[in-house]
């Protein structure tokens, strides 16, 4: 799993893991299977239907049509994501981790043709392999990539701290953010205090405090500390 570093429209830098290949290929054969149990299904509904051939015909492209907008309508009303793409944790994002815009998906989905429909996936396996970005064709023209959700490192190993029993948590709203958002957020604190870069530690403050929608009173550094000190007291007794 390849990692590269992404910039937020606040100027924070990331890091994000990359699909693999061969998971990449997995999702795609899932989604694959789907399709073709589906045409399976339409064609034996459509022996069973007697009607002229022009009406059969109308039919059946009506009823095909989902097989063709397939990977479309799935990323584009599902966050990124295809059925193949969900059981195997992974989604399409923008180059700078934000959501995808119908514009982006409608690009990786008419590129599919070059990619993957007529070199059988070969084109694509190449491109993600060296592209650095996990982008194929598609990827790289609609300025997305694909990123696995799957996290080694546990809460436990990101937090490191005792939480008192007598603590008292300032901010429960932090419940509404996610162990990656917390995780990202201790290694951009410890990056920016290594680095002596308080500017950093400003927005980071600034940015987490929109994420919950709160008005900190403390100073940017002890909110952040005050944040993962709350979230892993959440954690613990959830």
């Amino acid at each position: 799993m390849k990692e590269f570093q992404i910039k937020t429209a606040q100027n924070i830098s990331i890091n994000q893991n990359t699909a693999n290949v061969g998971t990449r290929i997995a999702a795609y054969l899932i989604d694959g299977a789907i399709i073709f149990f589906y045409i399976i299904f339409i064609i034996f509904v459509g022996s069973k239907i007697k009607s002229d051939t022009s009406l059969a015909w109308s039919v059946y492209s009506l009823f095909f049509l989902p097989v063709l907008l397939y990977h479309l309508l799935f990323e584009s009303f599902f966050d990124g994501q295809s059925p193949g793409k969900m059981a195997m944790n992974i989604r399409v994002v923008k180059l700078d981790g934000s959501k995808p815009t119908l514009s982006n998906y409608l690009i990786r989905w008419l590129l599919r043709f070059v990619d993957i429909s007529i070199t059988t996936g070969g084109i694509a396996v190449i491109s993600i392999l060296v592209s650095g970005r996990g982008q194929r064709v598609g990827d790289v023209a609609a300025g997305t990539t694909v990123v696995s959700e799957n996290f080694t490192i546990g809460l436990h190993q990101t937090l490191l701290q005792e939480i008192p029993e007598d603590y008292v948590p300032r901010y429960p709203q932090v419940i509404s953010l996610t162990d990656k958002q917390i995780q990202n957020i201790k290694q951009i604190k410890n990056e920016a205090l290594k680095a002596g870069d308080f500017g950093l530690i400003r927005k980071l403050a600034e940015k987490t405090a929109s994420l919950i929608q709160v008005s900190p009173e403390e100073k940017n550094l002890e909110f952040i500390d005050n944040i993962i000190k709350d979230y892993n007291y959440y954690a613990q007794r959830g």
